[in-house]
């Protein structure tokens, strides 16, 4: 069986690829995409929000996306419990049919460990261009950019280094540029703005660091800046959310980029403090897009 679009999630792909083909960022696009997700759109200020499925990992894939579909989300960034990467026709096409009835894009797979192993990297971006994914969070070796150079350029997929906080191979902003640097554009960086806080770094600084390569971000909070902390709700730690909003603003955060709420606090339990979370970002983000 092969893997289906629908026409709505045919379009809505379709307008995505062709504005950021012409370097459109999300607030340039809300118009076209009136038909499906106005209403969203509209709550975040133009922005795509949706959620990493990490949040909501206590409740299997099928609880997931219900879940996200009932905090009035359509994008959702999975990792790889939720939706293995698998390249099988079939279960992409199962998927693409829970994705239909909860009208629900994704909008990045990850974090994947990526090696100087071609042919396994060769999998996942084989899994990826099969299930309509445009943007990978991972964590590359060093030794991988030469296999992921090929790779990105034959899929047209873009890889977003993800940076792990204390310790981490990615964590400095410097490091994950001299990491890129030579390599194919479409290599740059998923900023996980929790993470950065836990390694004393401003999150909205770091935005404008990675500029036109910050093709992923994880809008996450952190009470203190330590390596050991306990996230909270956004803005209630060291996160400036507007500065944020206004960061990616200014950079033009990409038409086909991944932004997602990640919340790790009570996991069995974490609707409410999801919700909070929510607010505080469209709060934020429709005083950016009205100013």
């Amino acid at each position: 069986m092969k893997p289906t679009l629908t026409r709505r999630r045919f379009l809505h792909r379709s307008l995505l690829t062709a504005a950021a083909a012409g370097g459109a960022t999300w607030f340039d696009v809300p118009k076209l995409l009136a038909s499906t997700r106005a209403e969203s759109l509209k709550r975040f200020g133009g922005f795509p929000m949706g959620i990493q499925s990490y949040s909501l990992r206590a409740f299997g894939v099928n609880g997931a996306l219900e879940k996200t579909h009932a905090l009035g989300l359509h994008w959702i960034e999975f990792f790889r419990a939720h939706y293995p990467p698998v390249p099988d026709p079939a279960k992409v096409a199962a998927m693409n049919t829970k994705l239909k009835k909860y009208d629900i894009t994704i909008s990045c797979h990850g974090v994947q460990p990526f090696t100087n192993n071609h042919a396994a990297n060769r999998k996942i971006f084989e899994f990826a261009k099969m299930a309509g994914i445009k943007t990978i969070s991972a964590n590359p070796t060093p030794d991988s950019f030469g296999s992921l150079d090929k790779l990105v350029a034959e899929f047209d997929i873009r890889i977003a280094i993800h940076n792990h906080g204390p310790g981490a191979l990615y964590d400095q902003p410097v490091d994950a540029w001299k990491a890129v640097a030579g390599h194919d554009r479409r290599i740059g960086f998923c900023a996980d703005l929790g993470h950065y806080i836990r390694s004393g770094i401003d999150p909205v600084e770091v935005a404008y660091i990675l500029g036109d390569r910050l093709y992923g971000v994880h809008l996450k909070d952190f009470a203190e800046q330590k390596k050991k902390t306990r996230g909270v709700i956004l803005g209630k730690g060291f996160l400036d959310v507007e500065g944020v909003f206004r960061a990616l603003k200014k950079i033009g955060f990409p038409a086909d980029g991944a932004l997602s709420l990640e919340y790790e606090e009570n996991p069995n339990d974490p609707m409410a403090d999801i919700r909070e979370c929510l607010e505080v970002a469209s709060e934020a983000a429709q005083k950016v897009a009205a100013g």
